[in-house]
């Protein structure tokens, strides 16, 4: 009776990812982000055989199997070319700028289109320029400098070919997966944690696609993230700060966690923390230094906070209220302001919250991504990658709900004039907050239990 439950089991496995591998093949390289119909359906479905994937099996040892499951299917995206993102576009534009010995931070692509530059870019030049679409050739690149060398690196390799860059960076994208599902497991077992929950991570077709399809390098970022919080959570000061320099040094996003360390760490540990941080961050930066550089990274950072809107919260209502009492959009004043009441809330947590408590320490730096993804004027939908890995390691899942409803926002795309719907908007974050309440509200009947685990200062 035993073994007939098993070998249903097992075969509902069997179907579920057969299935889902079928939904991956057409997404990866039959949807056009244009088809939201489409893609919303097909990823609808991907989402229910991952959780039916995680519920039946995250109990058991059936949890390696699928996690060897999960590679495979970002395998079997290997050879797609993005179509829910142009990005890689500037990815490969940066790297080949880079070869030819040009600083990419400081040119711009519609600057440089009738020069003898643009000639030596290769007979693919102009694709690369046109596939960039209308915004991101008129605006200095915003990648910091450890991922224009992953960009150098896809060149290097393949210098003329568009398609071969493509396949470089994949590849180091899903070796980074694999590096983030090790070092993640061992933080699960460090904080006595079920090792499945990784899954929630690995199995996500969030991660999936907008990491693997779209080669979104938060997936980078959150390798030599995990492998940070791993080494402060083994109290080695120094191997933590390294990795967490070459964190920021792809995506600027957990720098937004450095304060949650003050407890653990203590004043001069973190003072002492700190400063290894900046000093590698500036030596990365060192290759192109430059006083156009500063001004050009700042102007991309300040466009980021005064310019852009996209999938915002807060900030729509906010923006709103700025309509209907001053009758125009305040973003300008507005976005530096919600910036720095971000920092204000991170600092304030990092104080009052007892996170010398190792899980209480994870629950912090969730939060504090978290409500500054709550307070921006523009969330892509890999932005939340690293909220969701970073929620593996607490007792919240309304991360788990926003990998779901973030991709109402693909909405936009299948218009020509990029219009959001505001319904859907207001039904991702509707859903999103609601469960974060509900979880919060919860977790006070259920306080953590953990022993202090403070790094000596001396």
């Amino acid at each position: 009776m035993q073994n007939n439950k098993v070998l249903s089991k097992n075969i509902k496995n069997y179907i579920v990812v057969g299935i889902s591998l079928l939904l991956y093949i057409l997404i990866g390289y039959f949807t056009e982000r244009s088809q939201f119909i489409g893609f919303i359906t097909l990823y609808f479905i991907a989402f229910l055989a991952f959780i039916f994937l995680y519920l039946n099996n995250k109990n058991d040892t059936n949890f390696k199997l699928l996690i060897n499951i999960s590679i495979l299917f970002k395998l079997v995206l290997l050879f797609s070319i993005p179509n829910l993102s142009n990005d890689f576009y500037r990815f490969i534009w940066d790297g080949r700028m880079i070869l030819l010995g040009y600083n990419p931070f400081l040119y711009l692509p519609n600057e440089i289109i009738n020069t003898e530059i643009f000639s030596k870019l290769g007979a693919d030049a102009m694709e690369l320029y046109n596939g960039q679409g209308s915004l991101s050739p008129g605006n200095y690149t915003c990648y910091p400098p450890l991922n224009q060398f992953f960009f150098l690196i896809s060149v290097l390799i393949f210098p003329e070919s568009i398609f071969g860059s493509i396949v470089v960076l994949r590849i180091l994208m899903i070796l980074a997966d694999i590096g983030t599902i090790h070092f993640g497991r061992k933080i699960l077992r460090k904080l006595n944690l079920p090792q499945s929950n990784i899954l929630l991570y690995a199995l996500n077709p969030f991660i999936i696609i907008e990491l693997t399809v779209n080669l979104h390098f938060e997936g980078i970022t959150i390798f030599f993230l995990i492998i940070a919080i791993y080494f402060i959570l083994k109290n080695n000061l120094l191997k933590s700060a390294i990795w967490l320099s070459l964190s920021i040094s792809i995506k600027l996003i957990p720098l937004i966690i450095l304060p949650v360390f003050l407890r653990k760490l203590g004043q001069r540990g973190i003072l002492k923390y700190s400063l290894i941080v900046l000093l590698i961050t500036v030596i990365l930066f060192l290759p192109f230094l430059s006083p156009e550089l500063i001004t050009n990274f700042i102007s991309s950072i300040d466009l980021y906070f005064r310019k852009f809107e996209f999938n915002a919260s807060i900030y729509y209502i906010i923006r709103w209220i700025g309509y209907q009492t001053i009758g125009w959009n305040i973003i300008e004043k507005v976005g530096t302001l919600l910036g720095l009441t971000v920092f204000f809330i991170v600092i304030m947590l990092s104080i009052i919250r007892k996170n010398e408590l190792p899980k209480r320490m994870m629950e912090t730096m969730l939060f504090a991504v978290v409500i500054y993804y709550f307070l921006s004027t523009t969330v892509h939908p890999w932005y939340i990658a690293v909220p969701l890995i970073l929620s593996v390691f607490t007792r919240y899942r309304f991360m788990i709900v926003w990998s779901f409803t973030i991709m109402l926002s693909y909405f936009a795309y299948g218009n020509d004039s990029f219009q959001e719907n505001y319904w859907l908007v207001f039904i991702e974050y509707t859903a999103v907050i609601g469960f974060l309440i509900f979880e919060v509200f919860k977790s006070k009947s259920q306080p953590i239990k953990s022993q202090p685990n403070r790094l000596s200062s001396t």
